[in-house]
């Protein structure tokens, strides 16, 4: 179900860590929960390593449907910085991204299967 589409609107309520299934769990006061899988968060990382530089240099995450989180480390008052197994940790998600990563899912993950199969690369859960 879709409430509301604009994350500049909506504040983060709650964040739940399940290791075993590899989800973090993000609540706003809009009322919305998203359940991501931790998988999905390191593909779609907001730091240099999966960005770039400068728009177009953006690098392809693969191999990454095993990785889960450690830890979550609290960025001031609007965002996290979740500390992966694969030893990532230099993104830094602020609530409007969760929100946004939440809200689009389904587009996005769609996109990176894609990505990945004209890459020749394989998605294996």
């Amino acid at each position: 179900m879709r409430l509301k589409a604009d994350p500049i609107d909506c504040h983060l309520t709650e964040i739940k860590l399940h290791k075993l299934s590899k989800h973090l769990e993000i609540s706003f006061d809009s009322g919305q929960i998203f359940n991501l899988p931790c998988e999905y968060l390191r593909v779609f990382t907001p730091s240099a390593e999966a960005l770039g530089h400068a728009p177009g240099q953006e690098i392809l995450q693969i191999g990454k449907q095993e990785v889960g989180i450690n830890e979550i480390k609290p960025i001031g008052n609007y965002g996290i910085s979740p500390v992966f197994t694969d030893g990532h940790q230099t993104g830094i998600y602020t609530w409007e991204l969760l929100y946004k990563l939440g809200f689009d899912y389904e587009i996005l993950w769609g996109s990176y299967l894609k990505q990945l199969e004209a890459a020749g690369e394989s998605h294996r859960a």
